[in-house]
């Protein structure tokens, strides 16, 4: 299962870990399809560290899951924020994922048991290095918005 995220700086297409991780993929995909992240911006940005966005209201506080309330972690031994271009769920404490994602820029094992990995980065990687480097402000908000315009899901399993 593969999705493509259309961003204002390039393309990333990512592979969904569905089997290992069925509640964070159901839900990313499901918010793809019905357009929840088009024209959401990419709140948060560490060099270094990772990237951040699937809040609606732009701010890292707003977004909600398919179920409209916080659904469990899925922590999987295989599945870990071992190198750039992971994809996890971001989350404010245990259990709590809504619609908000990031991809990591290199290895984070502190983060491994705490943020949900369900997908990787498969092509793309220029689009990724771009992010990386635009500037950002004392809050770690890019100077320039960065725009995920649109996804494109490459299989759904779930439109049966």
């Amino acid at each position: 299962m593969s999705v493509t995220l259309k961003t204002s700086l390039g393309d990333v297409k990512v592979e969904l870990f569905c089997e290992s991780v069925p509640l964070a993929c159901e839900n990313f995909l499901a918010l793809c399809g019905t357009g929840y992240y088009d024209n959401t911006v990419f709140h948060r940005n560490i060099k270094g560290f990772m990237i951040q966005g699937g809040d609606p209201t732009g701010t890292g506080k707003g977004g909600t899951s398919i179920w409209a309330r916080k659904f469990k972690d899925e922590f999987i031994p295989s599945l870990k924020h071992d190198s750039r271009g992971m994809l996890s769920m971001a989350n404010s404490g245990p259990d709590t994922n809504g619609s908000q994602f990031f991809f990591i820029y290199s290895k984070q094992s502190h983060l491994n048991n705490v943020y949900t990995v369900f997908g990787r980065v498969i092509d793309g990687w220029q689009t990724l290095d771009a992010m990386e480097k635009v500037p950002t402000d004392g809050t770690d908000r890019p100077l320039v918005d960065i725009v995920l315009q649109r996804t494109l899901i490459h299989a759904n399993p779930l439109a049966s």
